[in-house]
């Protein structure tokens, strides 16, 4: 049986552009009594590392900000309002191309990294050689679900596990051969870190402790080709 522990990296200050994000991680980590241990995944929420990478753009009205999410979206999906569902440069179809006014000052937003497969291989480098351990890193961003209410968040970026544990052609527990089944692991990882980070509380990272996965994934493992799209 799988026992999981999540626990919140607590004590980060405000992230700035430039910023060591690396070494904060370990030294908030150290300065409440614990360390990472090899297997233990890193979960990031983008706007640290956004922040860390100066993806801050000022918007000074709503034309800019309007302007902004036609920027950043290849493809506008659909629009209600002011609210827009665009597919950004990096694949996801979200709520205004994930330009995000929340968690920053006034007359700013924030933007995706420009490669978020990268920022976390990246900061899972960097963590590894201060820490001489063997760690996942899964970046996050929040989410809408088609069909469902309520966010959640998912992952946007991963180095060092797999984004999908592939289950198709093992069996159940009732010998039935299983044909679709594909767990978008680091989701799972993303959303239940999520539960003690928070969206008001200024706990952007936490560790998942527990799991044993072995091998690599990128981000656009999770993204669904348009042959299989049956919604647009």
């Amino acid at each position: 049986m799988t026992v999981l522990e999540i626990r919140p990296v607590v004590g980060l200050a405000e992230i700035q552009e430039g910023d060591d994000l690396a070494s904060l991680i370990v030294e908030a980590i150290a300065m409440d009594g614990w360390s990472l241990e090899d297997k233990d995944i890193v979960v990031v929420t983008h706007k640290v590392v956004s922040k860390q990478e100066g993806r801050i753009v000022a918007i000074p009205d709503e034309d800019t900000y309007r302007a902004l999410v036609q920027d950043e979206a290849v493809e506008i999906i659909r629009r209600r309002g002011d609210l827009v569902i665009a597919r950004t440069k990096h694949g996801f179809i979200c709520a205004n191309a994930a330009v995000d006014r929340s968690n920053v000052a006034e007359g700013f937003a924030l933007l995706l990294p420009v490669d978020p497969d990268r920022s976390a291989h990246r900061l899972r480098n960097l963590i590894e050689r201060a820490t001489s351990t063997s760690i996942g890193v899964v970046i996050t961003d929040t989410f809408g679900r088609p069909w469902r209410r309520g966010l959640v968040d998912v992952a946007i970026g991963v180095s060092g596990l797999p984004s999908i544990i592939d289950l198709v052609g093992t069996r159940d527990a009732h010998g039935n051969e299983l044909n679709v089944t594909e767990i978008a692991i680091v989701d799972e990882i993303a959303a239940a870190a999520d539960l003690v980070m928070g969206k008001a509380s200024q706990i952007p990272a936490a560790v998942v402790r527990g799991l044993s996965l072995e091998g690599s994934g990128r981000i656009a493992d999770l993204i669904r080709p348009p042959e299989e799209d049956l919604f647009r």
